[in-house]
């Protein structure tokens, strides 16, 4: 294993699948979400289009410490933007990426759709078995 290699390696080792979620549904459900399938980010899409990620980082920053409440907050008011690369990318260059944009999951697109999520501990698994 290299980390030349693309980033695509890493999502035949754990699949493409994805979990989203609106921008109008709650924090709350959100939540229940990502606990519920104990993964730590969901991409927002609206009408198939990705508009950005909700990740347990921006409920703790953005609904917990500013004292709003998860059940009349909804998910685009706190989201942030998704920071994408593509399927040729190399995992060093994502890696490089997730420590310069200070992010934990990175959204792998091929041409302008999703192909799917890799997070920091993806990559962490990636380097350690290599």
């Amino acid at each position: 294993m290299k980390f030349d290699e693309s980033v695509v390696a890493i999502l035949k080792r754990k699949g493409t699948e994805v979990f989203s979620v609106s921008p109008h549904v709650l924090v709350y459900d959100a939540l229940r979400e990502l606990a519920g399938r104990d993964i730590g980010a969901l991409l927002v899409t609206q009408h198939g289009r990705l508009v950005g990620i909700l990740s347990e980082r921006d409920y703790a920053r953005k609904v917990i410490l500013l004292g709003r409440s998860s059940t009349e907050t909804e998910v685009k008011e706190v989201m942030s933007p998704a920071v994408c690369v593509a399927t040729t990318d190399s995992i060093d260059s994502c890696l490089h990426l997730m420590t310069t944009a200070r992010v934990r999951h990175l959204v792998v697109m091929d041409r302008a759709e999703v192909a799917g999520v890799v997070s920091i501990g993806d990559l962490v698994n990636w380097v350690i078995s290599a």
